[in-house]
């Protein structure tokens, strides 16, 4: 992936961060969103910086609808010199609880994060992508399995973007740009730590008997973004201890 331009949404903490790592260990020139946590995405570009890549720490929300798109420009402008090779569809928010405690602020909140920002800056991406151009969405694997009540507005959420990345497939092939989708299950990060009060219940749902932890989740999205994978488009990967099986 030497000098290809990537942008990782949400990519201060848990996953995003272990997946820009991947991809500058990997060659990438790489940028990050993020929203409040300043010194968290420094952290992570301090890291990057250590690997000899280039580097960019974006304050955008996902939610916003400029915002989303404005990220994509501003990485291919500094990063790719007008280009963007690989997006990371990594940001998103949950909002569990029983059907009647969801408010319309919480439905409208992890749609507009959830799906309208992946769709735009997926559109934003593909404007700014040649043959070659990768977009790699982070699911969950509610989509295949939800375990118990009080999921379904995130489980609906993230089931819409598995027929959004089948279209972009089919879209996009034409022009040799690739879009997959990952599904982690249980993984270990500070929003769902693997000592947490459910993490008993959601490790014996898993095949392994154990959460996941985030590089295992980066591993498949460098595979996905990188030149191997270049047959591999409108797929779904489990990354899940056999959450699913």
């Amino acid at each position: 992936m030497n000098g290809r331009a990537a942008l990782v949404t949400g990519g201060s903490r848990g996953i995003g961060a272990a997946i820009a790592l991947r991809l500058a260990r990997e060659g990438a020139d790489v940028a990050l969103t993020y929203v409040r946590d300043e010194e968290a995405a420094q952290e992570v570009v301090r890291r990057i910086e250590a690997t000899g890549r280039r580097w960019l720490a974006l304050r955008a929300d996902a939610g916003d609808a400029a915002g989303a798109a404005d990220a994509v420009e501003r990485a291919a402008g500094e990063l790719g010199g007008g280009r963007l090779d690989v997006l990371v569809n990594n940001a998103g928010v949950g909002v569990l609880g029983p059907l009647e405690s969801l408010t319309l602020a919480d439905v409208d909140r992890v749609l507009a994060v959830n799906v309208r920002g992946v769709f735009l800056a997926s559109r934003a991406a593909a404007a700014r992508m040649g043959r070659g151009g990768r977009i790699v969405t982070i699911g969950t694997c509610m989509t295949q399995r939800v375990p118990g009540p009080g999921g379904t507005l995130y489980a609906m959420s993230k089931s819409a973007l598995s027929g959004l990345t089948r279209a972009l497939a089919r879209e996009l092939g034409g022009r040799g740009i690739t879009a997959n989708i990952v599904h982690p299950g249980p993984v270990d990060t500070d929003m769902n730590p693997a000592d947490g009060p459910y993490a008993d219940g959601q490790s014996a749902m898993t095949a392994l008997g154990r959460f996941g932890v985030p590089d295992e989740v980066a591993s498949m999205v460098a595979y996905l973004a990188g030149e191997e994978a270049g047959y591999v488009t409108g797929a779904e990967f489990a990354v899940d201890g056999g959450h699913a099986a």
